[in-house]
């Protein structure tokens, strides 16, 4: 069994090495370039029409749920313990500067983003009880011209997705979320277990309504939560966050920390700052991966490209929103580096998270941070679950088969959370990563396609912000 193991944690390894980052940032790089940076261009009007009324509407095209609600769903699977535990993870194996590569990567990452979500509506079909289904799969089905290659692609993509969906969407989750409560409150696992199970079934035999409806709630309230407490460790350890911040930019670069600095014992070359820095950025936005155009294919909208950028916000508010939190909160502690009394062992993951945390607010700090986790955690089951069945249900068409993926999809949440199955993980993080791979090549396909697309409603998009701006400006004039 260990050998096993070990061939398999060796297959993730190669999967999420250098050569999958290379292929994930080298799309986006090409990306933002055959956009003409449209997407970047475009970023501060897409978070203004976000967090306005119109995105929550309903009445504007063919859709399921609001823009807001699919973007809120589509978050909900991607902020997870990845932007609590993997940027702590990054920042020991890294070095702090690997927090600037995590911006880096999510800068390209807002470009793939958008992409694979645009498309997604472009190429997305109804299923025969009226809902909307989409994503890469229909994507690489629909929009290839070659349609055997696009079929074979798609099916391996929809394979990795719903393998994913049951072990990193879920078991991982739902373990964390019952070692999390267990180490805080003593809580029994199997009881944690239990109640996650039941949860997730009440919610998702809704189908893709109560999902959002919960998402919509859940991601924006856990996000602020978390934000909140995380500033406030940063504002309480202001003294040491100039040196943090000069150790996270010069070791990004292969520059030494700052004498008297956060970086402690911390040292990592710019290739291994590069290297965790993407990964976990990657691992947490999930650009590339094609996850998130399962979900925005459900959203009402008149146009695709419009939903896009919605979408693509995504990528900005995880990581360099939430994921920066982190960091930042981990580099003003000054317990970057430390090690603990009690074990001997330098602070990493969680721990560093809880310890960063607990500097500023004491055992408060702590309880914060497994609220976050928890938050976080079980949001992701939610939104994985979506995806999951969106792809069983491109594989066997039958919606029965649906409703049966819900029931095992909710025994599984039971058993993630009792069970440590390290082979069963090391299995779905392989599907996790090899979801890009499909993904990625759709993208690079269509890219002439989409940058066509974008091109010609852009003139559309510039009248239509110059309309709100218009009628906000008479609004205030008649007030």
């Amino acid at each position: 069994m260990e050998k096993i193991q070990e061939v398999v944690s060796a297959i993730s390894d190669f999967v999420w090495g250098p050569v999958m980052l290379v292929f994930l940032v080298g799309t986006g790089i090409f990306l933002t370039i055959k956009l003409n940076f449209l997407p970047w261009r475009n970023l501060g009007s897409s978070l203004k029409t976000l967090f306005s009324k119109e995105s929550r509407r309903t009445d504007n095209g063919d859709g399921d749920i609001s823009p807001f609600s699919a973007l809120m769903t589509a978050l909900a699977a991607t902020v997870g313990t990845g932007n609590i535990v993997g940027v702590a993870t990054a920042m020991v194996l890294g070095g702090p500067g690997a927090l600037v590569w995590m911006w880096i990567s999510a800068a390209f990452g807002i470009s793939t983003k958008y992409a694979e979500c645009a498309l997604a509506l472009k190429y997305r079909t109804v299923n025969e009880k009226g809902e909307m289904c989409g994503g890469p799969m229909y994507t690489l089905k629909n929009g290839f011209k070659h349609k055997i290659f696009g079929s074979i692609l798609a099916v391996m993509f929809a394979v990795f997705t719903v393998l994913a969906s049951f072990g990193i969407g879920n078991a991982t989750q739902a373990n964390s979320i019952s070692s999390a409560v267990y180490s805080t409150f003593s809580i029994p696992q199997w009881v944690v277990g239990l109640i996650l199970a039941v949860l997730v079934a009440l919610i998702i035999i809704g189908g893709i309504q109560t999902i959002s409806k919960v998402s919509t709630f859940l991601v924006p309230a856990m996000a602020a939560f978390y934000i909140i407490a995380g500033l406030l460790v940063v504002i309480i350890n202001y003294k040491n966050l100039p040196s943090g911040i000069a150790s996270i930019v010069s070791m990004a670069f292969g520059g030494k920390a700052v004498a008297g600095g956060v970086a402690g014992t911390i040292t990592a070359s710019v290739m291994t700052s590069m290297r965790y820095g993407i990964a976990r950025g990657v691992f947490s936005n999930e650009a590339g991966l094609g996850s998130a155009a399962i979900t925005a294919a459900s959203a009402t909208s008149d146009h695709h490209v419009k939903q896009g950028y919605i979408n693509m916000c995504g990528t900005f508010i995880d990581t360099i929103v939430v994921c920066s939190v982190t960091g930042l909160a981990i580099a003003s502690s000054g317990m970057l580096g430390a090690t603990n009394p009690a074990t001997g062992k330098m602070y990493e993951g969680a721990e560093l998270t809880i310890i960063a945390f607990e500097s500023a607010l004491g055992k408060a700090g702590g309880v914060l941070v497994t609220i976050g986790i928890i938050l976080f955690a079980f949001s992701t089951i939610l939104g994985w679950e979506y995806n999951g069945e969106k792809a069983l249900e491109f594989l066997l068409k039958k919606p029965v088969f649906c409703y049966i993926y819900r029931v095992v999809f909710s025994v599984l949440t039971f058993v993630g959370a009792t069970t440590t199955l390290e082979i069963v993980w090391s299995f779905s993080d392989i599907a996790n990563g090899l979801m890009s791979v499909p993904n990625l090549i759709c993208l690079i396909v269509l890219s002439g396609v989409l940058a066509k697309d974008t091109k010609e409603f852009q003139k559309t998009y510039k009248e239509e912000l110059k309309a709100k701006k218009l009628a906000k400006k008479e609004k205030n004039t008649s007030r």
